[in-house]
């Protein structure tokens, strides 16, 4: 037996137990646990090392950027508040300035008396209506503790009604001032809205290695910023913060989330805040440890020989897989006629010419639900029709017979005349669909067998644009209206009978409306006229048109179409039909005709 036979008869669940099961072996070997155990503890000290070392370069970055801002602070109050007298002077030029110098950092800057009321505010904005700033907690907390800078967490600036700013991130800053107006002193709240992306650029630039990260945290637990925010505030992911809160400044070593993890803590100068590093166990980089030299070779050696064996097993495994995947992918598409892979294992080859008999199976049995629901249509198409056509050639021969009997021989002339043109359109070769301009010579020659009938009994206009003769219409479709409208609804009537068909289009639709004058229909009639309900029919009519031909048209051109009926007893009747406005050439490639 040749190697090519072998691998062909092997099945892939012991292929891949004997080259795993020798990577596993190699593993074991190149792996000790006395290495393992030196290489965590150098690297959890080298670790704990680089994180502290990036914490304090962090913590002094925000530590400066926020003395800054709270230089803007003093200069406010000390340089343009404290010694300015609101009643006589104005000081809007002068916070607009330090404003100006401080835009890329700063998004508001207010002044905000004991009552609530905003006196100054740079860029120009004004309080939320309805908004009352007492209510808030940081507006408490600030005339309460009137020696603190007062920092709150990150929030959508929600005070100052503002369209340029209404959902900017911001930092907001506050401390007690005090307000001279006239010869009176008291107390107010200088704000700050600092903008929070200036301070999340500081953190975002910042890398603490394979899958580490750093966010910081509020004293109370709250989070000021993290690089996965989104996820925390949508509840896909969450953070240990309430522990991180409780730390000291240091490191150590906790379990959260099934992992354990190195966490450093690092506190920011006069607000609280603590800047709190991440790296998870599984991410520790190895590019600090003393033994790298040797533990790259080893490593090294131990890829070497991993590559080389998964290379070859994903050579035999993987490859004939990728084939047979290709060709299920195409069978998916639709392409039932792609040629399925059938290399490999024993499994891969008995699995692909499965799937080929599969797919030749489906095939087999798209092709006959397509032929039988194609032989099915045609059957009700021929069904609906027949019991159409005798009631037109019924009561066309009565008429003719009537005309003999009475020696009308140039009439009968005239109505078998009408009557050859009437067939000849009706049997359109068997075709259900007609042109618009047939459908319409049809109804005509009816109308005019049945005026000849009828004699001074009703009269009947068609009215039709040329736009429409080459639309696409169905045979059968109006001369069954029209009849319901002579015998059910003219037959009886005492005066002349009005008939009106009028043949339109609007945009991609076409509508056609056959009106009279007759006798008009109940609600009750109306309602089940077109539903499966028996119903009272008159003694010439077939009781069945309207009802077929709405069927035929729903058949025909879906459901969207089809009739809508309109009457009021001793009023008359309106039914309007929809269809498509669909050339009758192209309707007919389609069709295959």
């Amino acid at each position: 037996m040749g190697k090519d036979s072998f691998w062909k008869k092997t099945s892939i669940r012991y292929t891949i137990f004997i080259y795993f099961t020798v990577s596993a072996l190699v593993a074991l070997l190149l792996s000790g646990v006395a290495l393992y155990v030196q290489m965590s503890r150098q690297l959890t000290a080298a670790v704990q090392e680089e994180n502290q070392a990036v914490l304090g370069q962090v913590s002094r970055s925000v530590d400066s950027y926020l003395r800054t801002i709270m230089k803007l602070s003093d200069s406010l109050y000390y340089g343009v508040i404290k010694n300015a007298d609101l009643s006589r002077e104005a000081i809007n030029s002068r916070i607009t300035l330090l404003y100006d110098n401080n835009k890329d950092s700063i998004a508001n800057i207010a002044l905000l008396s004991k009552d609530g009321e905003l006196l100054e505010a740079v860029p120009a904005a004004r309080l939320k209506t309805g908004l009352d700033v007492r209510e808030e907690e940081w507006f408490g907390n600030t005339l309460e503790r009137t020696d603190n800078l007062h920092f709150t967490i990150p929030h959508v600036q929600y005070i100052f009604d503002n369209s340029e700013n209404q959902y900017r991130w911001v930092i907001t800053l506050t401390r007690a001032v005090e307000i001279t107006q006239g010869t009176s002193t008291d107390q107010g709240i200088l704000l700050i809205d600092i903008r929070y992306s200036s301070l999340q650029q500081i953190l975002e630039n910042i890398t603490l290695g394979n899958q580490g990260y750093l966010y910081m945290i509020s004293s109370s637990g709250q989070l000021i910023c993290h690089p996965r925010m989104q996820l925390i505030e949508t509840g896909q992911m969450t953070e240990n913060v309430m522990a991180a809160a409780g730390y000291r400044d240091g490191s150590y070593r906790e379990e959260f989330g099934g992992e354990m993890r190195e966490v450093s803590v690092k506190s920011v100068g006069y607000t609280g805040w603590k800047l709190v590093s991440v790296t998870p166990e599984k991410g520790l980089p190895l590019g600090t440890l003393k033994m790298r030299l040797f533990v790259v070779f080893v490593v090294a050696s131990f890829l070497l020989v991993l590559v080389l064996i998964n290379a070859f097993i994903s050579s035999r495994i993987t490859n004939p897989i990728q084939e047979l995947e290709k060709s299920v992918n195409a069978i998916e598409e639709g392409e039932l006629d792609t040629e399925v892979y059938t290399g490999g294992s024993y499994e891969i080859q008995h699995l692909g010419r499965s799937i080929g008999d599969m797919a030749k199976r489906i095939k087999a049995l798209m092709e006959d639900i397509v032929t039988e629901h194609e032989s099915k249509r045609k059957s009700e198409f021929d069904t609906l029709q027949s019991q159409i056509n005798p009631h037109f050639l019924y009561n066309t021969l009565d008429i003719i017979v009537w005309m003999i009997e009475n020696e009308q021989k140039q009439e009968a002339v005239k109505v078998v005349t009408a009557l050859a043109r009437f067939f000849r359109i009706s049997l359109s070769r068997g075709r259900s669909i007609i042109p618009v301009k047939d459908e319409l010579e049809h109804v005509r020659n009816y109308l005019m067998i049945q005026q000849m009938r009828f004699k001074n009994k009703f009269t009947y206009v068609i009215r039709a644009g040329e736009d429409v003769m080459e639309l696409a219409g169905l045979k059968l479709m109006l001369q069954p209206l029209v009849e319901n409208a002579i015998y059910h609804g003219m037959e009886f009537m005492d005066g002349d009978g009005e008939i009106m068909i009028r043949v339109y289009r609007e945009g991609e639709e076409l509508w056609f409306q056959i009106s009279d004058n007759g006798l008009g229909m109940t609600q009750e009639q109306l309602d089940g006229l077109l539903s499966d309900r028996p119903h009272v029919s008159s003694r010439r009519g077939s009781g069945i048109g309207v009802k077929n031909v709405n069927e035929r048209i729903r058949l025909y051109f879906g459901e969207h179409y089809g009739l809508s009926i309109q009457s009021e007893p001793d009023e008359g009747t309106v039914i309007t039909i929809r269809l498509p406005a669909q050339q009758y050439t192209e309707t007919m490639e389609k069709e295959g005709t």
